[in-house]
């Protein structure tokens, strides 16, 4: 962030010299402030320059019962005077400045072994300022990471049963140095006879784990997935699968499970031609009491997922999708990141720009690669392809707003539910992104002649430098330029049509390029009924998503339920004339076909009830996706292992 010095006197003059219409600004008799004071930044901007000395973290994390992380945190310190405490903010994978700062408690800093006094800033609200004291060698810092104790307080950390452990949650950093450049060496204490998993390399006494000297920057990106009952089972000689779960029954994964998640590995490192790792730990959470997450990190990722993950395989895809996603940040994010994006610490903030390709061509290489693995078979990667494009076929929202502008959307809205997000839009750049560089795909294969394909692309992109895992940023004309070394185009005019256009069909044309349509017919696919375990979706007939209760989850902008009044949060109390349920809700749309019997809903809004008539008449709609022609498509090789 660039800071632009204050200028009271220039603002003055400014407003002195401008013609404006003879008006009064103030009504007569009330007090009006001249100026405000001016503001005076004392936080120092990072350097590239070695702190002097390697911080001391220790944790104590054995309160699962209130899930109190308790923190001992030795900062040396080289000279007396004003120095600047941080807590992390913008935190990388997250998009936004999410630092839980509200959870910190109980802050005491000394020196010398005498208390000193902690002033926050008034701008930054994640910045400590203090007073070194002369002679002051160390800080010697204490203070409590309060975590979610109920999901409306944010993610749940800790469980009787596990803890997701956070290094930038126990942790202060001082301010004015690259966090590359700061040493630190971490120590945690879990429950007797648990075990934990991590980045990071460590010794373990028991249950207390003393972590490798590293950096603050690396150890940020390094989380410890900690728990009673834990199972690691290594994947290739550089990577495993650490898996952590309520209880034991659910880390029975059968061998062909396993195999299939060590095709993964294999798959990813052939597609992309280079491993950005010295070694990957899967952080794997099998739970329904720890808070869900998937969040990438360089040499790691967590995924969180619901209990059956193992033990109800042969159900469906289910989050099997996750991993791969994750896997692939490690190239994809990580090691190639947006120059935007790339901060010297966790106090610049991120800009988002290039998200369509930093998540958006991770989206898309995650079902490639879950197809590729075997972890979700072909056919289940189709339907759920028809389930995203179904999605934007139907959402207006592309009327108004582009692809790009969706990459502010983590920072606009902080990643909370919203009512109408088929009109105000989400976090489309995952999705949007996929079918943008699906497009991408069928393009490269049809100017080619077939010989090429976005696999050139990943391999040109992000194969480079193997073992290297540090960071390469590149720009949007970075992107272009490789593609056009692939094939010759002018990559850079359609690209930027594509995130920026507005008023236009969503992107889904490339999907048809590579020989496969969206269509809809009268039966759901498999996996879109597995999506329906606790909710009735009938976005593309009615428009709404109905949870099992009959409370409304979903409303699309202008469908027949929109037109109806309806909105997220109605609750559904009865359908044509009987109580609700999900059966009679579908069997509704097929008897309205034929115009005779309308969907009629009672519906509740808060204390108000209310009879409402859909227009509906188009029967029962599912997405799939219909293979154009005859052999062997563009998809159908996308999708082939390698």
């Amino acid at each position: 962030m660039i800071r632009l010095p204050y200028r009271p006197l220039l603002v003055a003059s400014l407003l002195a010299t401008t013609a404006f219409p003879a008006m009064a600004q103030v009504p007569a008799g009330n007090s009006a402030p001249v100026a405000q004071a001016p503001f005076v930044n004392t936080i120092p901007d990072a350097v590239d320059t070695p702190y002097p000395g390697t911080i001391k973290l220790m944790v104590d994390a054995t309160d699962t019962d209130r899930g109190i992380f308790r923190v001992k945190e030795t900062i040396p310190v080289a000279k007396a005077g004003p120095m600047a405490l941080l807590f992390p903010k913008w935190l990388p994978g997250a998009h936004n400045p999410r630092g839980e700062i509200e959870k910190l408690a109980g802050l005491v800093i000394r020196a010398n072994g005498q208390i000193l006094p902690w002033t926050r800033d008034p701008e930054d609200v994640f910045a400590f300022h203090i007073d070194v004291p002369a002679g002051a060698q160390a800080l010697d810092v204490e203070f409590q990471f309060l975590s979610a104790t109920k999901p409306d307080q944010g993610r749940i950390a800790v469980t009787p049963t596990m803890i997701s452990l956070q290094p930038n949650s126990v942790s202060l950093y001082p301010a004015g140095y690259y966090t590359r450049q700061i040493p630190i060496q971490m120590t945690a204490t879990f429950p007797a006879g648990w075990t934990a998993a991590g980045a990071v390399p460590a010794q373990a006494s028991g249950s207390t784990y003393t972590y490798d000297t590293t950096n603050y920057e690396i150890l940020v990106d390094s989380p410890i997935l900690a728990g009673k009952y834990g199972k690691v089972f290594p994947l290739t000689p550089q990577v495993k699968l650490n898996v952590f779960a309520d209880n034991a029954a659910e880390l029975n994964a059968k061998p062909e499970q396993i195999a299939a998640h060590t095709r993964l590995v294999e798959q990813a490192v052939k597609t992309f031609g280079a491993q950005h790792y010295d070694h990957y730990e899967f952080l794997l959470s099998i739970s329904d009491q720890l808070g869900g997450i998937g969040l990438e990190h360089h040499r790691s990722s967590e995924n969180g997922v619901t209990p059956g993950y193992f033990t109800e395989w042969d159900a469906g895809p289910g989050r099997r999708n996750l991993l791969p996603h994750e896997f692939t940040h490690s190239w994809d994010g990580k090691f190639r990141r947006g120059a935007d994006l790339w901060t010297p610490d966790f106090r610049t903030p991120m800009r988002n720009s290039l998200l369509w390709v930093y998540e958006g061509q991770t989206q898309f290489w995650g079902y490639v690669l879950q197809a590729r693995s075997g972890m979700v078979s072909k056919q289940d990667t189709l339907d759920q392809y028809a389930s995203i494009l179904a999605i934007y076929d139907t959402a207006p929202a592309r009327q108004w707003r582009n692809l790009v502008d969706t990459t502010n959307d983590p920072i606009i809205s902080s990643r909370k539910p919203k009512g109408w997000t088929s009109w105000q839009r989400s976090e489309d750049y995952y999705n949007e992104g996929l079918m943008v560089w699906m497009e991408v795909d069928a393009m490269l294969r049809q100017k080619s002649n077939g010989t090429k394909s976005i696999d050139d692309f990943a391999k040109a992109f992000f194969g480079i430098r193997n073992g290297d895992w540090g960071e390469v940023t590149y720009t949007f004309d970075d992107v272009a330029a490789t593609l056009n070394r692939i094939v010759p185009y002018d990559w850079a005019t359609f690209l930027n049509r594509r995130i920026t256009e507005t008023g236009q069909p969503a992107p889904i044309q490339g999907f048809a390029m590579n020989g496969y349509k969206l269509v809809y017919t009268d039966q759901p696919t498999p996996t879109f009924k597995q999506g329906e375990k606790n909710s009735t979706n009938v976005s593309y007939s009615l428009g709404m998503i109905v949870s099992n209760s009959g409370e409304v989850t979903s409303s699309i902008w202008d469908s027949p339920a929109f037109k109806a009044g309806i909105d997220v949060g109605t609750q559904i109390q009865a359908v044509n004339g009987e109580a609700y349920s999900a059966d009679r809700l579908k069997a509704a749309i097929v008897a309205a076909k034929d115009s005779a019997h309308p969907v009629k809903l009672v519906i509740k809004n808060q204390d108000r009830f209310r009879d409402v008539t859909l227009s509906y008449t188009g029967g029962p709609r599912y997405p799939r996706l219909e293979k154009v022609g005859t052999g062997e498509t563009g998809l159908d090789r996308l999708l082939k292992a390698r």
